[in-house]
């Protein structure tokens, strides 16, 4: 039934590279309860979805900073700092990245990143990245996962219908939007578990 998938398009963070806030500032934090108040109540999670949609560190710091200006030196680096949040690669998944290029695999990636903090942080990273033939980067869009116009615009900018591709997320949800856009949506939970997935669709040789 229909086309049978021969691209990969992978998220990021916790799929390639694991990504922890607590990595940057546990370093910072002598109090382990107070690094916990600081991640839950300051620097949540929530307020850095703001810069996957695309606001500017600069206003998103400014105004955090006037809410807790006691916590304002430690809050003015998770900018400049922010490649700190995030881990070595997943050594297995850098295998399978390997695997596929070297298979002739054409890889992509639609990732939920600040597209300012993806520029600082792409240098580091290019020896994978580099056998990527395109990611679309959500801070610089304007668009996040799971919103289907952000897959939409990557297909189209990739040159792919859904059913030419299988996504990888570690999230459900948006796992099932990219299925929405009859893209192969696998929920990432190790890299054994994807590559098997891979060979049952026909991407890779067993």
């Amino acid at each position: 039934m229909g086309t049978a998938p021969h691209a990969v398009i992978f998220d990021v963070g916790n799929v390639l590279f694991p990504w922890e806030p607590r990595r940057l500032y546990e370093r910072l934090f002598d109090n382990e309860q107070a690094l916990d108040a600081f991640l839950s109540q300051v620097v949540t999670k929530e307020w850095h979805f703001q810069h996957d949609a695309g606001r500017p560190f600069a206003e998103t710091s400014a105004e955090l900073i006037a809410l807790y200006p006691e916590h304002a030196d430690k809050i003015a680096l998770w900018g400049p700092r922010f490649a700190e949040q995030l881990g070595p690669a997943f050594p297995d998944m850098v295998a399978l990245v390997e695997e596929l290029d070297s298979a002739g695999v054409p890889l992509y990636g639609i990732t939920n990143f600040s597209g300012e903090f993806w520029r600082a942080w792409m240098p580091q990273v290019d020896w994978l990245f580099g056998r990527f033939q395109d990611i679309v980067v959500s801070g610089d869009e304007k668009l996040v996962k799971p919103d289907p116009a952000i897959y939409a615009l990557a297909l189209e900018r990739f040159g792919l219908a859904g059913p030419d591709a299988v996504f990888v997320d570690d999230l459900p949800a948006n796992v099932d939007a990219a299925r929405a856009q009859g893209i192969h949506g696998v929920v990432f939970t190790g890299a054994e578990a994807f590559r098997a997935e891979l060979v049952r669709l026909g991407v890779l040789a067993g």
